[in-house]
């Protein structure tokens, strides 16, 4: 008895053997396989994850040097009615321009103008231009600022003969002189590549002369290089 004991004790019979082997090897390849994956790369703490997790603003829309070149339509009204206005010789008027500015600064830049505005007549200009802008950091806008000095030509004089309550009073229009022009103006930037934006804004116009001057809102299309 002793010995069916020991013997029963110590021994496992065949099938109890490869359920143990099996157990053992699948164990094993698992064990494997884990170690293979925790130790092929790198350990990062929970810091780490969350700072490379995050997305990083992307900064360079605008160039600290850069050339613009931009094209606008315009809306232009006069600061008097037409029959007191002494250029435009109307009440309001369309047109277009284009300007070329250089940023030799990353908030300065300084450039020409020209539009054109169909009043009574074409009336068209040619300025110089001093730019102010600040890009806001890491974003898509940049306010700016400008003043600009040049000539205005082919506009409309009107010239009252007689009392406006007179019978006899008429009014003759003729091409008027080139005259001095002053400009002020602002407005806002909006990039949609750091090469390509969209610009709007209002600027007033003071011509040489007596109820000559007027506004012009514009939009368009600036291209930075």
């Amino acid at each position: 008895m002793k010995n069916e004991l020991n013997s029963g004790g110590h021994h496992l019979n065949p099938d109890a053997k490869n359920t143990v082997k099996k157990l053992i090897l699948l164990f094993a390849a698992v064990t494997i396989v884990a170690s293979a994956a925790f130790a092929g790369g790198e350990t990062y703490s929970s810091k780490d994850m969350k700072q490379s997790a995050a997305p990083q603003p992307f900064c360079d829309w605008y160039a600290n040097q850069e050339w613009n070149a931009s094209v606008w339509g315009t809306y232009a009204f006069t600061g008097s009615d037409w029959p007191d206005d002494r250029y435009l010789a109307v009440d309001h008027a369309w047109g277009g321009g284009a300007d070329i500015k250089f940023f030799f600064a990353r908030y300065f830049g300084i450039g020409v103008q020209g539009f054109g505005l169909n009043a009574r007549d074409t009336v068209g200009a040619a300025l110089g231009t001093l730019t102010l802008r600040y890009p806001l950091p890491c974003t898509r806008f940049a306010p700016y600022v400008y003043v600009g000095g040049g000539t205005i030509f082919n506009g409309s004089e009107i010239e009252a003969h007689g009392e406006e309550n007179d019978p006899d009073f008429f009014r003759t229009i003729h091409t008027a002189d080139s005259k001095a022009v002053g400009q002020f103006g602002g407005g806002l930037e909006i990039r949609l590549t750091p090469h390509l934006g969209i610009i709007h804004d209002f600027n007033w116009n003071i011509i040489d002369g007596h109820d000559n001057n007027f506004g012009m809102i514009r939009t368009g299309i600036n291209f930075a290089f």
